[in-house]
C-alpha cells in the first residue's frame, strides 16, 4: 500500500461558506482518481444543559430552525460556523448567545465528528455548556430560531422517534448521555 495523496487540486465554485474542489488523488491502493470535495471551515455545537449533570434528569436548552434543506424547523443544539481566526469554543460560545441568549460559566469540549467524509473536510466541534444564565438572544436575519427546555430524557426519545435527525444533535446529545450523564 501507498500512501494518500493529492495530486492536484483545482477549484470549481466559491461561494459565500464553501468551496468546491475536485481532486486528483492517489488512493492507499495507488489508485488515481478524480473526487469532487466541499471544503468547510468547520462548526461548533453545544450541548446547553440548564440543570446539573448531577440531575436525575437534566434539562436541555434545544432549539428548532428552519433549514430549507430538510424542508422545514430542525430540532438541534445551538451551532453554527467558525468565522476566520475563531476558535472552536469560542463560536460554541458566541452561537449559544446568538441563538438562545445563555451564556455558560464552564465549557468543555467533548469530541470532534466529521459530517460526511465521503465528500467534504468539514468537522464540527461539540461541546458542554453548564452553568447557564439567560439573556437576549439576537439570531442572524437568516435565522429562524425557536428555543425548548426539555429534559434530557425527553430529547433522547426524540432521538429514537426520529423526531429530532439532525447528526451534530444526535451524536451531542448521545456523546453526553452516553459518557457525561452515566459516569
Amino acid at each position: 500500500m501507498t500512501d494518500t495523496r493529492t495530486l492536484a487540486t483545482r477549484r470549481a465554485w466559491t461561494g459565500r461558506l464553501l468551496q468546491v474542489d475536485i481532486d486528483r488523488i492517489r488512493t492507499p491502493n495507488g489508485t488515481e482518481l478524480e473526487l469532487e470535495m466541499i471544503r468547510h471551515p468547520g462548526a461548533a455545537a453545544v450541548v446547553p444543559l440548564l440543570s446539573g449533570e448531577d440531575a436525575a434528569d437534566p434539562t436541555v436548552l434545544l432549539i428548532r430552525q428552519y433549514r430549507h434543506a430538510a424542508g422545514g424547523m430542525v430540532w438541534e443544539v445551538p451551532a453554527g460556523v467558525l468565522e476566520p481566526g475563531e476558535g472552536p469554543e469560542a463560536c460554541a460560545r458566541r452561537e449559544l448567545r446568538e441563538e438562545t441568549g445563555a451564556e455558560a460559566d464552564r465549557i468543555e469540549h467533548l469530541t470532534t465528528v466529521f459530517t460526511t467524509p465521503g465528500f467534504t473536510d468539514e468537522q464540527i466541534h461539540i461541546f458542554l455548556a453548564t452553568g447557564i444564565r439567560g439573556g437576549t438572544a439576537t439570531p442572524n436575519a437568516d435565522e429562524l430560531i425557536e428555543t425548548a427546555a426539555v429534559p434530557m430524557s425527553q430529547a433522547l426519545g426524540m432521538v429514537r422517534d426520529g423526531a429530532i435527525r439532525d447528526g451534530k444533535t444526535v451524536v451531542a446529545l448521545l456523546f453526553v448521555a452516553g459518557f457525561r450523564l452515566n459516569r
